[in-house]
């Protein structure tokens, strides 16, 4: 029994359909960070078009690079989507050296032209309010706390020294800190928006793990029943649900609320890389270990009423016992309990309760109880002879040694019709 719920333990993976549904679900989460990102490069247009004409075709260019950067990205990872590649994260940072290199080149370009004019002041000052529209992008539209915090203060300040150098007269270096402060400012948002793309790398990795943890608990929802020729048995389902006791649920649960996280955009790089690394897998493990306890479990449920069959037939052999089916079955009607049979001697009115249950829960051990329900004098050796009968019959049944049996234990109760105490007796067998 415990070799055939293992097997359960291994979640079962229809791939096609878990690659289909995984992709789905995944690209829907890529659009969702990428629209993003689009609409908050489109607000950064605006406000490169309020530039002065030496920035803006810098800051154009830029900006077409970053928006090519994030179109790129967003197709290769809508074209892997459904599986992880692991050179993806190598090959983003590729390509943010490239577009750092780029830019650098063509900035370098225009701080030379900058030094060759002559208006000094007109230029300080054009580059000092450049600078201050660049400071008021970056603090609006990026998230520059979470990237890097302080820098934009440190630059403004900066900015500040270029302007107390402007009202000094000192223009050619008021020129220089207001160029080294722009710059600056455009490193800075390129950087921001560089790691802004690792995050929505990272997100989409978790995401895509957590989604196929997510599918596999919809498709491990119900398992076929497996007879001991490994064959499925028609007809039959394992209810992981209702076996499982709450387990599945909070599998499930768990899953959502790791994947609230994951899509959350607030959400940093490390710990969606802990979702992805960590969560997903520990919750596929416990998955595959929900399954295999609810499988357990039911195997045990049909164990107790078979060993309940067992022990009622050898009580009936020996001592005429019938068996009251109105009375027998599960606790509360509930599979997942204890079986109790009663049995009754119609001649003598005495009866029999034969209870199974399990010794612990998710135990593979069963504690079998027999208790004599006599209203006339049974003799000891009667009572033994019952206890040894239910002995035998597990043993031949292939119960494993060490099988043993409690003491008899006598407790009175009233006789038919009358007000006088008689003694019941009891057997309890405990056993694997």
């Amino acid at each position: 029994m415990q070799q055939r719920a293992r097997q359960l333990r291994e979640v079962k993976r229809d791939i096609p359909r878990l690659f289909a549904d995984v992709r789905a679900r995944t690209q829907a989460d890529i659009d969702r960070a990428f629209n993003s990102v689009a609409e908050r490069q489109r607000r950064q247009q605006e406000a490169v078009d309020k530039l002065s004409d030496q920035t803006r075709a810098l800051e154009a260019d830029t900006t077409r690079r970053l928006r090519e950067q994030a179109d790129s990205l967003r197709q290769e990872l809508r074209e892997t989507a459904g599986r992880i590649e692991q050179d993806t994260r190598q090959r983003l940072e590729e390509q943010r050296k490239e577009t750092e290199r780029a830019i650098a080149v063509e900035r370098d370009r225009i701080g030379v032209l900058e030094q060759d004019r002559a208006r000094a002041e007109i230029t300080a000052q054009t580059w000092l309010a450049d600078a201050r529209t660049m400071a008021d992008l970056i603090d609006g539209e990026l998230p520059h706390d979470r990237y890097a915090p302080g820098q934009l203060d440190r630059l403004r300040r900066r900015i500040a020294t270029a302007e107390q150098t402007t009202a000094d007269g000192r223009f050619d270096a008021a020129l220089a800190g207001a160029q080294e402060a722009f710059h600056g400012l455009s490193e800075l948002r390129v950087d921001i928006e560089q790691r802004e793309f690792e995050r929505c790398l990272a997100q989409k990795e978790a995401i895509e793990a957590l989604v196929q943890v997510e599918a596999l608990t919809e498709e491990n929802r119900e398992r076929p029943v497996v007879g001991p020729d490994a064959e499925v048995i028609a007809g039959y389902v394992l209810d992981v649900v209702h076996w499982s006791e709450g387990e599945y649920d909070r599998v499930r649960q768990d899953t959502a609320q790791a994947l609230a996280r994951a899509r959350d955009p607030q959400t940093g790089v490390e710990d969606l890389r802990s979702l992805r690394e960590d969560e997903a897998p520990r919750l596929e493990q416990s998955l595959g270990e929900t399954v295999e306890r609810a499988g357990m479990r039911q195997l045990t449920s049909q164990m107790r009423v078979n060993l309940a069959d067992v022990v009622a037939d050898r009580l009936a052999e020996i001592g005429f016992f019938d068996l009251v089916e109105k009375e027998s079955g599960y606790v509360d009607g509930d599979f997942r309990k204890a079986f109790r049979a009663r049995l009754r001697n119609e001649a003598s009115g005495n009866e029999i309760t034969v209870e199974i249950e399990q010794a612990d829960k998710d135990s593979d051990q069963c504690v079998i109880r027999v208790v004599s329900h006599d209203y006339d004098v049974t003799a000891e050796a009667e009572l033994r002879d019952r206890s040894d009968a239910v002995y035998e019959v597990l043993r031949e049944q292939g119960a494993p040694i060490g099988l043993v049996a409690a003491a008899p234990v006598a407790e009175p109760h009233p006789l038919p019709g009358t007000g006088e105490q008689s003694g019941s007796s009891g057997r309890e067998t405990p056993g694997t």
